[in-house]
């Protein structure tokens, strides 16, 4: 089924698609309209979903957590401060187990106060223990949202999940779609039957408890041997996709990489740009690659290891800065995983775009240019760089 809508919308006609049991939602820019669209759908009685106007973020994700705890499919959207707000309630969820559905649209976080698009909101969350997964297009923000569900609710993960996407560049831009019907997805996500939850009268569960040292610590271990099992279930679940789609999805996108001697890791709708410049350089006669990285967690560092091992120098960007004075989240992960792996690589980090600062074709191309100077001469120079920035 094919239409023309806004990332925001195709993200909400997804949740309508669903029917989730609960959605409990606070407005922020540039995710507002997620709610937004989908509260018209149980006003209309389009879902049978219970909507629950709260009155902060942190309220938003303490209902989302309840209603799942109690046996509920509950999903949420929010941005920016609004994730920050949630930041104590984040931990909870993954902790507790709790296959939760964000709906992650980017935006910077103050301050100073800005209301555009860049990654500093989800990268600050990384760590929490929610699966993050990243889309270049409203077409991604849609499918990646729909098998987000399946990856979280896997008895093998039982996760929460953040589908990731660019505040207004994805979110409210117009894009064609394709759709997949109503019976499509409902039939792909299934029910949700969880096999302990605290309405079970059968099965008395405590949620959340004080956990003291002789327990703790073998309940993270756990916790992360979900993100890891994490791995085989997206895979899983996007083969099943690309069987009803035939759209096909991984851990990323490995754009003309073969033979590739130069390329760039992105994430999101940078990803457009940086392949129109591929394009163009392709045609030149040099040897550029991209690999656009769509699941951040759990992170694929094997696999992204293999997939630049074969090339002489890769810059890695980043739409948030990591205040390390070392490089960008992407880049320290990137490069962490090359090591012991691909070494010998020269990797080099760029920060660009931060609070919705616009990166064009010609700030790729200088990236491009860089990385050819340093096959050619075999000195890396700054490591640490900004893209796009009066200095």
């Amino acid at each position: 089924m094919r239409e023309r809508l806004s990332g925001n919308e195709a993200v909400a006609i997804a949740m309508r698609q669903i029917d989730p049991d609960v959605v409990a939602a606070f407005p922020i820019t540039p995710s507002t309209e997620v709610p937004q669209y989908f509260a018209s759908f149980v006003a209309n009685g389009a879902v049978n979903t219970e909507f629950v106007a709260v009155e902060s973020e942190h309220s938003a994700m303490s209902a989302c957590i309840g209603a799942q705890a109690a046996g509920g499919r509950t999903m949420t959207a929010t941005s920016s401060a609004g994730l920050a707000l949630m930041w104590e309630m984040l931990y909870i969820a993954a902790s507790s187990r709790l296959p939760i559905t964000l709906a992650a649209v980017n935006r910077a976080l103050s301050g100073p106060i800005n209301i555009n698009n860049d990654h500093s909101d989800t990268m600050g969350a990384r760590d929490s223990g929610w699966i993050q997964i990243y889309g270049e297009s409203n077409q991604e923000a849609y499918d990646n949202f729909i098998q987000a569900v399946c990856i979280g609710e896997h008895p093998a993960v039982q996760l929460p999940v953040m589908d990731c996407y660019d505040g207004f560049i994805t979110s409210h831009a117009v894009e064609n779609i394709e759709l997949l019907e109503d019976e499509e997805v409902k039939a792909f996500v299934g029910d949700y039957t969880p096999e302990y939850y605290l309405n079970n009268k059968a099965h008395p569960i405590a949620v959340g408890p004080l956990d003291l040292p002789v327990h703790y610590f073998e309940h993270k271990r756990l916790q992360a041997e979900a993100m890891r099992n994490a791995k085989r279930v997206i895979l899983e679940v996007a083969a099943d996709f690309e069987k009803l789609t035939g759209r096909k999805y991984g851990f990323f996108e490995e754009y003309k990489m073969e033979g590739a001697e130069t390329a760039i890791v992105v994430l999101n709708s940078t990803a457009g740009t940086a392949k129109t410049v591929v394009d163009k350089l392709r045609e030149q006669g040099v040897k550029a690659g991209l690999i656009k990285l769509r699941v951040f967690r759990p992170f694929p560092a094997e696999e992204i290891a293999a997939a630049l091992a074969g090339v002489k120098a890769v810059a890695i960007l980043d739409k948030a800065d990591g205040f390390n004075a070392a490089g960008g989240p992407v880049f320290t992960d990137v490069t962490s995983a090359m090591y012991g792996r691909v070494d010998g690589v020269p990797a080099i980090s760029y920060i660009y775009g931060l609070g919705g600062r616009d990166v064009r074709a010609g700030d790729i191309e200088k990236v491009y240019s860089r990385l050819a100077e340093i096959v050619k001469t075999g000195k890396i120079g700054e490591v640490y760089n900004y893209l796009g920035v009066r200095e």
